[in-house]
């Protein structure tokens, strides 16, 4: 794994979580913003979003500037995109087990006797 690359299991706890789903969409969105406003914009606290934009910010997907008193946070458009990539390939790897496991249900259902 090359240096600051995060393992998918990493990638995908930190992605499965709604409401830093619902952070990383408003990051799109607005492009950048504080914990603070971020926090106006979800039902949990500042804290809590400061919580959650440490997660995504350990994984690579936002990164924080501080702009007077306050921390910017922005995506990380290459390391979303890596990411967009490393998901997707998880997810035709688990298309193509649950297409084994069908093929596999339906071959003995067929050797199953009919009634």
């Amino acid at each position: 794994m090359p240096a600051g690359a995060v393992d998918t299991e990493t990638l995908v706890a930190a992605v499965t979580e709604p409401t830093r789903r619902r952070m990383l969409s408003l990051l799109l969105e607005q492009g950048e913003s504080t914990a603070t406003t971020l926090a106006d914009s979800l039902p949990i606290t500042r804290q809590a979003v400061s919580k959650h934009l440490a997660v995504l910010a350990r994984v690579g997907l936002v990164k924080g500037e501080k702009s007077g008193r306050e921390i910017r946070y922005q995506l990380d458009v290459e390391t979303l995109d890596r990411a967009t990539r490393s998901l997707g390939e998880l997810a035709a790897a688990w298309d193509q087990r649950l297409m084994r496991i069908k093929q596999i249900a339906e071959r003995a259902a067929a050797k199953q006797p009919k009634q």
